[in-house]
């Protein structure tokens, strides 16, 4: 059975960085690229950045591009969203998933609904 489980959220003050880990299990981790999205109060759900299944690859949206940056550990079969100079309008679940077919190449495209093994999320909160 497939379990992914995002972690790493909690309340910070504007400036401060968190690091939000995406682990997964029941499945073959290192053969598929991931992605983590966000979702606020009221808005559509956001992609921020994906990475290649080695890692070697990463692509960002320009909203979090310098700010925030995507690791992967394929030994601990989880991803990292490390997260720097918080803004308020950070502020959000967070998530993980996998995007269709695992395809790194066409992760930034695809759109959300395409999208596989989503968590549950974990929720950051920034305060001004």
């Amino acid at each position: 059975q497939v379990q992914v489980v995002e972690s790493g959220g909690g309340l910070v003050q504007a400036g401060a960085s968190l690091r939000l880990s995406c682990a997964a299990s029941g499945q073959t981790f290192s053969d598929r690229a991931r992605t983590w999205f966000r979702q606020a109060p009221g808005k559509e759900r956001e992609f921020l950045a994906t990475i290649s299944r080695s890692g070697a690859s990463t692509y960002y949206a320009d909203s979090v591009k310098g700010r925030f940056t995507i690791s992967r550990d394929n030994a601990k079969n989880t991803v990292y969203l490390q997260m720097n100079n918080l803004k308020p309008e950070d502020t959000a679940v967070y998530y993980c998933a996998v995007p269709p077919g695992g395809d790194f190449t066409i992760a930034m495209y695809a759109p959300e609904n395409s999208y596989d093994c989503w968590g549950q999320g974990t929720q950051v909160t920034v305060s001004s």
